[in-house]
């Protein structure tokens, strides 16, 4: 572990907060594999832990296959797989013991990796590879090369190991949390036939709602998310469905407040009768009346026979109208009239139609505020606002984005005749840290392209659109000071002068264009351990 400058931090807090800090790493990323690159670089520029690599078991092909490796060469990098048993690191995951080898020049033929490196580049080097253990069992290994000094290192390799088995362990339990949630999505997937099951069984009279699971909807909604935000929503919805009280349901643009209007119906006692949706938005208004309504033969020009409107035609069931906050204000009343009568008159007619209809309406509006600038009545909205229920946006339960998009990649692939196995790790980054401001409505064509774009039957990050490839989802953005920028770049540049020169400040300070005093200065303020590099044969000591 290297030293920290700050002198009343002592080395074993230094090495807590490093754990800290990995902790919040595995935190920050969704899928394991993104986690472990930075993983590996804490490793380095905090513990001086360099070539750090991870391998994790490939049960289907019996494999061990590197799932990230920091400071390897492309030729490394490309191997790829260690078969079990093979090297040193097969060896460590077939026994499941720990091994490290005090010194590679002497060991290092059996470590497939350092064979393209020289037996000077290889002295003094000392390699650890440990397993990684989730419920007792083996499921890869953690490696990683430290250069210590000969008089050091008997000391040092047991810090090492015992810090490198903290990290394994957690590690381990990242993989087993992950593993956890993917079991948790697959058995709700499951589930959500047996609470149709249950659903028919339910008692005759009670609604189909009575037998349900709470916080799960049957198959066939269209509805899919188990986040906390969702089953919240559900639950409301399991209420109020049997009921024929009116429900306003509100959210963002694409969120699927359609799909809860639809399920509402289906779940209901009016299942049998029609559902009838109207959007209230994209018809103009001049003849909205007449859509929700009817007229009479001759009440208008074009009128050249009696049409039933919605309202009829939704006798008995439900009437969704959805965008209601883009009904004109003279409509309004006659829609007031229907809340409160169940009565309506056909354009041009005379006489009172009883329409016995469950009103179920939308909006992206904040019928509030619209109400308070006057441009929606008080007393409809009131009427309207007999149960609520809010669809939460899509950045409100993105746990759930995984789900969504494994559903619509499926439907898609269907319905394109096309294959898709999978969604590719660098796809789900960006669909995780994407904000979403189109909602599931957004998700859902982005996947429809991505499948279209699809050559290998993976959705790759290249086949999402280049909207998502912004500086948030791509973790670009700037997320510190320039000052403290700068300093994180000069202290690099050290660290690198100081591996290059073998731990020699003098020729580090002239390699930087700086005076050795200036360097040593900058080594006590970035906490540099400059000895961690210094070379074993005999090199000046500056």
């Amino acid at each position: 572990m290297t030293e920290k400058g700050n002198k009343n931090v002592s080395g074993r807090e230094a090495e807590l907060e490093l754990l800290l800090d990995i902790v919040r790493t595995f935190d920050k990323y969704v899928e394991l594999r993104t986690a472990l690159g930075p993983l590996l670089s804490l490793l380095e520029t905090r513990a001086g832990l360099s070539r750090g690599m991870v391998t994790l078991l490939d049960r289907s092909r019996g494999i061990l296959r590197i799932e990230e490796a920091y400071g390897l060469s492309t030729e490394e990098k490309e191997r790829g797989v260690y078969r079990l048993g093979e090297g040193l690191v097969g060896r460590v995951f077939e026994t499941g013991m720990p091994l490290a080898v005090p010194d590679l020049s002497k060991e290092g033929r059996f470590l497939n990796r350092a064979k393209a490196r020289s037996e000077s580049d290889l002295a003094g080097l000392s390699w650890y590879c440990l397993p990684i253990r989730s419920s007792g069992q083996v499921i890869g290994t953690l490696s990683a090369e430290h250069r210590i000094p000969a008089a050091e290192r008997e000391a040092g390799m047991a810090r090492d190991k015992a810090f490198l088995e903290q990290v394994a362990s957690i590690i381990a339990d990242s993989a087993k949390l992950r593993e956890r949630i993917i079991e948790e999505q697959y058995h709700w997937r499951k589930e959500r036939p047996r609470s149709a099951a249950l659903e028919s069984e339910a008692p005759a009279g009670r609604g189909a709602a009575a037998g349900k699971v709470p916080g799960l909807l049957a198959p066939g909604s269209g509805i899919i998310g188990t986040g906390s935000a969702m089953r919240h929503m559900y639950d409301m919805m399991a209420q109020v469905a049997p009921s024929d009280a009116t429900v306003l349901i509100t959210g963002e643009s694409g969120t699927g407040k359609e799909l809860v209007a639809a399920e509402l119906h289906r779940l209901s006692k009016r299942a049998a009768a029609p559902l009838v949706k109207i959007n209230c938005a994209a018809l103009p208004e001049s003849i909205i009346e007449s859509e929700l309504f009817g007229h009479e033969k001759g009440a208008f020009t074009g009128a050249l026979s009696q049409r039933k409107g919605r309202f009829e035609q939704a006798n008995g069931g439900t009437i969704f109208l959805d965008e209601i906050g883009e009904i004109p204000q003279a409509i309004q009343v006659k829609l007031l009239r229907v809340l409160q009568e169940r009565e309506i008159e056909r354009v041009g007619g005379t006489g009172i139609i009883k329409v016995d209809v469950r009103m179920i309406a939308a909006t992206n509006r904040n019928l509030e505020e619209e109400v308070a600038a006057g441009r929606f009545r008080e007393d409809l909205y009131y009427r309207l606002n007999v149960f609520p229920i809010r669809v939460p946006s899509l950045h409100e339960h993105k746990s759930d984005i995984i789900l969504l998009a494994d559903y619509f990649a499926e439907k898609y692939a269907d319905k394109n005749g096309k294959l898709i196995k999978r969604i590719s790790t660098p796809a789900i980054d960006l669909l995780t840290s994407y904000s979403w401001p189109g909602n599931v409505r957004e998700l859902e064509n982005c996947i429809e392209r991505a499948v279209i774009l699809s050559g290998d039957s993976v959705i790759h990050s290249y086949n999402l659109p280049p909207s998502l490839q912004s500086a948030q989802s791509t973790s670009t953005e700037p997320t510190t000071t320039l000052e403290a920028a700068l300093s994180r770049l000069e202290k690099e540049l050290i660290v690198e002068a100081l591996k290059i020169t073998s731990g020699n400040l003098s020729a580090a300070a002239i390699r930087l264009g700086i005076s050795e005093r200036q360097i040593g200065l900058r080594v006590r303020r970035y906490g540099i351990n400059w000895r961690l590099y210094r070379g074993f044969d005999g090199g000046n000591d500056s």
